[in-house]
């Protein structure tokens, strides 16, 4: 399940079109997402019409994983990625993953979903140890998001394990600056936001 503003997000990045940016980082993290081995659904919550029918034009093509796009509630991110998880199989393991991660690996997901089996409900922490950049959930286990400022301490102070991912992992880079933008580009940015810069 990963939440994306589409081209009203990423204030933070000066851009010539910071529109086009947000939502090619969106589409590389989605991409990345649809790459991954253990991935059998993705659900894209946003409220961006264009982002939507990017998504299932460029990314979804009918393949495997199945591509989903539902409506974001507009009530901020915890509730955007709780619409996702509802549209999700509760019987299947589920995993909510911030849609910033534009150098992500499918093999740096694959190897944190790895991990997160072994665990009733995990997360991944961001770069700077403080944010959240995963939450995953075995099958039929309640997850309830916490995501913004410090969610790192409240996922885990609710019950999350933390999952040993390296700080190098393209998973623990979520961009929200243009600093962060320049260290993710060190580790190989995807195909559309590498194109725009």
């Amino acid at each position: 399940m990963i939440p994306v503003k589409g081209s009203t997000g990423k204030s933070r990045l000066a851009h010539p079109d910071r529109a086009e940016l947000a939502s090619a980082i969106a589409l590389d993290t989605i991409e990345a997402v649809c790459g991954a081995r253990h991935v059998a659904e993705v659900v894209v919550v946003t409220s961006d019409g264009q982002l939507a029918v990017r998504t299932v034009s460029e990314v979804g093509g009918g393949r495997r994983p199945e591509v989903r796009v539902v409506p974001d509630p507009g009530a901020g991110l915890n509730p955007a990625i709780t619409a996702g998880l509802t549209a999700a199989r509760p019987d299947r393991p589920r995993a909510a993953l911030l849609g910033d991660l534009p150098a992500l690996t499918a093999a740096d997901l694959d190897a944190a979903l790895d991990l997160a089996a072994a665990h009733e409900r995990a997360f991944v922490p961001d770069a700077e140890g403080t944010g959240t950049t995963l939450i995953t959930a075995s099958a039929g286990a309640p997850i309830e998001p916490a995501f913004g400022a410090a969610s790192a301490a409240r996922h885990a102070a609710s019950g999350f394990a933390s999952l040993p991912i390296p700080a190098a992992s393209t998973l623990r880079r979520d961009v929200d600056t243009a600093d962060q933008l320049s260290v993710a580009a060190h580790l190989g940015l995807g195909p559309r936001t590498s194109a725009l810069l």
